[in-house]
């Protein structure tokens, strides 16, 4: 057989299941890989110990004469017809491309070459879906009259810098998994004849603000019958699964959870049947799932096996002489319906962003301006005339899209290119934005990465003044002792991996505003506000209480004071501290000094309150690890806010108590 020199294209999450089936092949050599991306490209190179180049030129002239193309969909045309016509065979990840015509164009140019294209339609040999269409082709359900396709999904975490793929098109989603249900109920209901989309954004619910459109229905009209396609980037736990369905009997294959199960019609009374469906299909799950995880663990079930399964079956193919197992012809028509429905949501995005202003003139940017209170600060301003650009991840509220003071820009602080865009051309930066849930690597983009990008273009721009809202989680809660009075310049957190991410973000962040100052010649003043409490805040957080169905479980005897203030009063001190001369890099608490307990805060919900003994608490603790974030979480910790009070004559104008009462 000839020996193959395999050339990587593209350094993202599926070529790692590239490269473990090309090391399975005897006859198959990796000749090294290239990605636009250096580090990228560098980082995988020295995971697998192949070489880097950097092009697809020097890729081919050191020996590679088959090219898999891994990179995002737009690219596949260009690349693939580059590898063509340097004499390589090529395989492309789905899908082939983005357009007929570029489809077209790969066919001529692999004509015109004398080599052979495949697509990478992986799911058609998932050991799982191959059993499933072998039992429908062989009657198994009867008349097959339905197939539905439902997947949720999450991406890779983003840290920051130029957004990737699935953030850029509101059609990406789509491209991305949809194309897999499309030739999955072509294969199992003929071929495509109609098909019609609906795409929306989960809005609060969506984990990923960042993926336009997370929640995707699709209807599919195919010769021999109808499918239906759901996408979630939000449902929990993760699930991918067909249903399908005939007139003799069903199946279900989870190819997450490895069983196909099926339901059939039988001569029992139907309240038999459906006992003796539910009980058989529990079986076959329990049998399947059990064995199945046996062999995965054994590595006779492979990771993405049915992509390692066909990269495998397309060497065969070359090496024969055969065409490939999926070809550039079959491809065509599944690229042809995947754009017609990704393209209506790439339409969709494009008028939705059409609604924010492209040019920008506000003299005044406050990032964070969605949160609790970045709105009551946009408010405020308004109410004094100013003109606000408002940068938020997701979209405001509708009454500024109609008021011609706020220019709304519509983003992520991780994002440079649109950081760049919010803060050129101001003379003042509110910087407010930061993660407040997700993975560690949202912390990470949403609040280090996005502060170190404002301050980056501020710098830049030369703005004259950055207002930045550290958190008093940065502090050394633990060491607090009762009565003593933490000023500005109590010690920072020693340890914040122990605190959680929200924790380490804030404090590398506030870091990074502190040394700017110092060696950059930044002007910032920064504020350290507590808990900020109003009208529309959630009063019980998990400083206050947890829930626990009706009740609430305070941890202690819930005499805690807690660090609260007003959001008003936090306004007031934003606004004061902008007036001021402290933009030397001065740090100001603001905590209202009103002593309302975790107890005070609990009783306003009206339910049943439990307390947790604090021996328990730290035992419990202690057995999960976390006494040191326990600790700190209960510190006796009391605020000494004098500087905010003699330096920007700061001190509660409405109070927390008085705030309190106005919630009833």
């Amino acid at each position: 057989m000839k020996t193959f020199r395999a050339g990587l294209v593209g350094a993202g999450y599926v070529s790692e299941f590239h490269v473990q089936a090309l090391q399975r092949l005897p006859d198959v050599q990796i000749a090294g890989i290239f990605d636009v991306n250096s580090t990228a490209a560098s980082a995988a190179a020295a995971r697998w110990g192949y070489r880097q180049f950097s092009s697809l030129e020097e890729l081919v002239d050191a020996g590679a004469n088959v090219i898999h193309v891994l990179t995002p969909p737009a690219t596949h045309a260009d690349i693939t017809i580059e590898a063509l016509e340097r004499g390589c065979d090529v395989l492309v990840e789905k899908p082939l491309a983005t357009s007929v015509e570029d489809c077209d164009r790969i066919a001529e140019a692999a004509a015109r070459a004398g080599r052979t294209v495949g697509v990478n339609h992986s799911l058609l040999r998932d050991p799982f879906v191959a059993r499933t269409l072998d039992a429908v082709r062989h009657g198994a359900v009867g008349d097959l009259l339905t197939v539905d396709y439902f997947r949720s999904s999450d991406y890779p975490p983003h840290l920051g810098g130029p957004l990737p793929p699935p953030y850029r098109d509101g059609g990406y989603p789509f491209r991305d998994l949809g194309i897999h249900a499309l030739y999955l109920l072509q294969e199992f209901l003929g071929e495509i004849q109609a098909a019609r989309v609906e795409f929306r954004s989960a809005g609060r619910a969506s984990r990923d603000p960042n993926i336009h459109f997370d929640e995707w229905r699709a209807l599919v009209r195919c010769a021999r019958g109808s499918g239906q396609i759901q996408l979630s980037w939000n449902v929990r736990p993760l699930q991918h699964q067909l249903f399908i369905q005939g007139t003799r009997g069903t199946l279900r294959a989870d190819l997450f959870a490895m069983f196909v199960a099926s339901r059939k019609t039988t001569p029992l009374p139907k309240s038999i049947e459906r006992a003796f469906n539910a009980l058989n299909e529990a079986r076959q799950i329990e049998f399947q799932t059990t064995g199945n995880a046996l062999r995965f663990l054994r590595g006779n079930m492979l990771p993405f096996h049915g992509l390692q399964t066909l990269v495998a079956e397309f060497y065969e193919n070359l090496a024969a002489g055969r065409p490939a197992p999926i070809t550039v012809a079959q491809a065509r028509l599944i690229v042809h319906w995947t754009e017609h429905l990704a393209r209506e949501a790439d339409a969709a995005k494009e008028r939705h962003l059409a609604r924010y202003p492209k040019k920008l003139t506000a003299p005044v940017l406050v990032t964070g301006a969605g949160g609790f209170i970045g709105r009551h600060l946009v408010r405020r301003l308004l109410g004094e005339s100013q003109r606000v650009r408002a940068f938020v991840r997701r979209d405001p509220p509708a009454e500024w899209l109609n008021d011609s003071r706020v220019e709304v820009v519509l983003g992520d602080l991780g994002d440079p290119e649109t950081v760049e865009r919010a803060v050129a051309g101001t003379e003042i930066v509110y910087h407010l934005g930061a993660a407040m849930s997700g993975r560690p690597e949202d912390f990470q983009r949403g609040t280090t990465t996005g502060t170190l990008n404002v301050v980056n273009t501020v710098l830049a721009h030369r703005v004259p003044k950055l207002v930045y809202v550290s958190s008093l989680s940065v502090l050394h809660a633990a060491a607090a002792k009762p009565g003593v009075r933490v000023k500005e310049d109590w010690p920072l957190e020693p340890r914040p991996e122990g605190r959680g991410a929200y924790t380490q973000s804030k404090l590398a962040a506030e870091r990074l505003v502190s040394l700017a100052v110092k060696k950059r010649g930044l002007n910032a003043v920064v504020l350290r506000p507590g808990q900020a409490v109003g009208p529309g805040a959630e009063l019980i957080t998990g400083a206050v209480a947890q829930r626990l169905g009706r009740r609430l479980v305070i941890l202690g005897d819930g005499r805690l004071v807690l660090p609260l203030v007003h959001v008003e009063d936090v306004v007031d001190a934003l606004l004061l501290a902008a007036r001021s001369d402290c933009f030397d890099g001065s740090i100001f608490h603001i905590v209202d000094d009103a002593g309302v307990t975790q107890e005070n805060l609990a009783r306003r919900v009206g339910r049943p309150i439990i307390h947790v003994p604090l021996p328990l608490v730290y035992a419990l603790a202690f057995g999960a690890r976390s006494l040191y974030r326990v600790r700190s979480a209960l510190a006796p910790l009391s605020f000494d806010c004098a500087a905010a009070r003699d330096r920007l004559g700061w001190q509660p104008r409405i109070g927390v108590r008085a705030g309190l009462d106005q919630l009833r």
